[in-house]
């Protein structure tokens, strides 16, 4: 029987992140959406508790001989240790050396190792521009979130085997929430929101600094720490905003109660290459303000309010006009569900089984 092996990696990560998300919620509806006479695995490395990697209907997590450190050297310089199965899915460019008459698919996120250095360490940009490269030279197909991505990939890379699927929501964030969780978050009546990694990339600063001019109205950013020491409750001091808070893990069940009960979902990434907490705020009926970051621009489809990237004062308008005004949101909201109705993990693993369905049959010519 066939075997689809997937490197599960991103989930032992300190901060998993919307990769994370991306490798569990992909993982998943691919073990449901699994072709006749095929099965779905996963692997990790020697590094934390695998059981973190562990997803319904997938089997393993097969652990790998290295910790991640000497994995990611070693399939850097070309060690040909083979994660096993007939086609494998790299869900980040982690990605093992291409291997004759086996299949290799791998999933590109973004292009801000080019295109935002500065928001990323030294070392990430050095390391993600080398292994997005690699993977455009081996790989049988690369898997890209937008539009905006591929362009960008097919110019730094030319990568010529590019497919262009996007992402879903979780649904269990359309179940609906239990009471009880409500009550232990104790939220406000009316709320911005943020989700995403703290990280310099987010923008979140410049949505602390537009928070200023945004009066009476608490911030609640859902996110990890992630590198750069982003102090938002310490920028928060700097400006005289005492509305602002964070919540550094939940649950799904919270993310779900968070988000319903958001007045406007603030996005003002400086870069990205999907923008998943923009689908998911819009599939539960929340209105979006966003930057104008093209793969936000392409995703959002003009369902949302578009702003300039580092520009809080245009921010700070834009919120202000949603949350004041109770004609726009709802007319943003409609738009919203249109605009995500058929973005779901389903089709998104169906998608996924074609290309390795497709690079199967022309291996095996």
């Amino acid at each position: 029987m066939p075997e689809l092996v997937a490197i599960a990696e991103q989930l032992l990560a300190p901060v998993p992140g919307g990769t994370g998300r991306y490798t569990r919620e992909l993982l998943r509806a691919l073990a449901e959406t699994a072709p006749a006479g095929w099965e779905v695995g996963s692997v990790v490395s020697r590094s934390g508790d695998p059981e973190a990697a562990r997803v319904s209907g997938v089997a393993g997590p097969r652990v790998l001989p290295l910790p991640r450190r000497a994995l990611v050297a070693a399939w850097e310089r070309g060690v040909p240790l083979w994660p096993g199965g007939d086609s494998v899915h790299a869900m980040t460019p982690l990605a093992p050396p291409a291997k004759r008459r086996r299949g290799l698919v791998v999933t590109v996120h973004d292009t801000v190792p080019w295109t935002h250095p500065e928001t990323l360490t030294p070392r990430g940009v050095a390391w993600h521009r080398r292994a997005i490269t690699r993977a455009a030279r081996q790989a049988d197909a690369l898997v890209v979130p937008t539009q905006a991505v591929a362009a960008e990939l097919a110019e730094r890379t030319r990568a010529t085997r590019v497919r262009v699927i996007g992402e879903g929501v979780t649904p269990a964030l359309l179940e609906e929430p239990d009471p009880a969780v409500a009550a232990r978050l104790d939220l406000p009546d009316r709320y911005v929101l943020a989700i995403g990694t703290i990280e310099p990339r987010k923008g979140y600063p410049h949505l602390v600094r537009a928070m200023a001019d945004v009066p009476g109205v608490p911030l609640l950013v859902v996110g990890r720490p992630g590198w750069g020491d982003v102090d938002l409750l310490r920028i928060a001091a700097d400006c005289g905003v005492d509305r602002v808070r964070v919540l550094s893990s939940v649950s799904d069940a919270e993310l779900a109660v968070l988000l319903r009960g958001a007045t406007v979902l603030a996005a003002p990434s400086l870069a990205e290459g999907f923008g998943l907490p923009l689908v998911e705020a819009m599939a539960l009926g929340v209105p979006v303000v966003h930057s104008d970051a093209p793969a936000l621009v392409e995703v959002a489809g003009g369902a949302g309010v578009v702003v300039p990237r580092a520009d809080p004062a245009a921010l700070a308008a834009a919120l202000r006009e949603v949350l004041g005004d109770p004609a726009r949101r709802a007319e943003l909201v409609a738009a919203g569900r249109r605009r995500v109705a058929d973005f779901t993990w389903t089709r998104v693993a169906r998608e996924v089984w074609s290309v390795h369905q497709a690079v199967a049959g022309g291996r095996s010519a």
